[in-house]
């Protein structure tokens, strides 16, 4: 289940149903009950947020952090400000210098906040005895791409400024997110090579959206059944992009970027999800250009399911490795272009 692979695992031609891990079907079910039909019967953001807003919240008891702050750092040029929200670790049990992870948090570029994303932020502060600085990028499709990947740069850009802030070791600093949010720290990430920063020790990708082409055959098999559907990403990447608009860009589909000199990767892929090929590739992509990249390959499981690490023995399993991957940077940094470092 853990550990590198090379390349995207076909297997059978069974449907998600037969494939998914039996202990995860009632937390899959519970989520696509309250998840609008987006692409079919919802086409609209604002209600699909509302639709959203209005679903039953889980009423479990949030992860303690030692401090928890809200602020706006400096935006793109000619943008305004970056809402923030900061998690900073209990320091008698994690005393500086600790690493510093940027997280963009997923919801397909056009869904998901600040809020929704707490416990997910809070889970990884504790897992990983880091400060996580959340971006509260802006949404699509009031804010197309590039907005939301280039908020995403200017808020790494801030946290690698400001380690002292945060209490951050200055060669540990980490970009991560999750579904969407994948996307946009790899795209930060491209940003960050080009301009010259700033320096990143890891990146952590969960189940990523990296390529608008969404022709991999996991769109094809998980297309239905996986909460995730196919139509879902559709619709996402067409609000993303705009009508008619190509995502050939490699800031839109880093799956398509030249990958030489990127930190080192630790990326988690869900089985049964139609994104699953676009981690796979990823990480293949990543070895063949000399970048040292951990797969943490859950067959069995859906897109969305490290949110569930409380609850749900897989992910709490995959938060684990996670927080180690982090915390490792400690120790074993690499930043663009040097030797050395581990991801894992």
């Amino acid at each position: 289940m853990n550990g590198p692979a090379t390349g995207p695992a076909t297997g059978p031609a069974t449907g998600p149903a037969d494939r998914l891990d039996p202990a995860a079907r009632p937390f899959l079910d519970a989520l696509a009950a309250g998840f609008p039909d987006l692409g079919g019967s919802v086409t609209d953001a604002d209600e699909a947020r509302r639709i959203l807003a209005a679903a039953p919240r889980p009423t479990a008891r949030r992860p303690r952090v030692g401090a928890v702050l809200d602020r706006t750092v400096p935006g793109p040029p000619g943008a305004p400000a970056v809402p923030v929200r900061i998690y900073l670790p209990d320091p008698e049990q994690w005393p500086g210098p600790r690493p510093t992870v940027v997280f963009c948090h997923g919801g397909g570029w056009v869904l998901g906040d600040l809020d929704s994303y707490d416990t997910t932020a809070r889970t990884i502060s504790r897992a990983a005895g880091a400060a996580v600085v959340c971006v509260g990028y802006r949404l699509a499709p009031e804010h197309r791409f590039p907005a939301a990947a280039h908020d995403a740069y200017a808020a790494l850009c801030w946290a690698g400024g400001n380690l002292g802030e945060l209490g951050g070791d200055p060669d540990a600093l980490v970009v991560a997110g999750d579904s969407a949010g994948g996307n946009l720290a790899a795209a930060s990430l491209l940003l960050a090579r080009e301009s010259g920063g700033p320096a990143v020790a890891l990146q952590v990708l969960a189940y990523p959206a990296l390529d608008a082409a969404q022709d991999g055959e996991s769109y094809r098999i998980n297309a239905e059944g996986c909460f995730l559907t196919a139509a879902h990403m559709a619709w996402f990447w067409e609000q993303y992009l705009g009508p008619g608009v190509g995502g050939g860009h490699p800031t839109a589909s880093p799956l398509r970027a030249d990958l030489t000199g990127l930190p080192p990767a630790h990326v988690i892929v869900a089985g049964c999800d139609p994104l699953r090929d676009d981690g796979l590739a990823y990480h293949r992509r990543l070895g063949e250009s000399g970048v040292p990249s951990v797969l943490d390959l859950r067959t069995g499981m859906f897109h969305g399911f490290l949110t569930l690490s409380e609850v749900l023995p897989e992910a709490r399993q995959a938060m684990e490795r996670l927080g180690g991957a982090i915390r490792s940077t400690l120790t074993n940094g690499k930043t663009f272009g040097e030797s050395g470092g581990r991801a894992g």
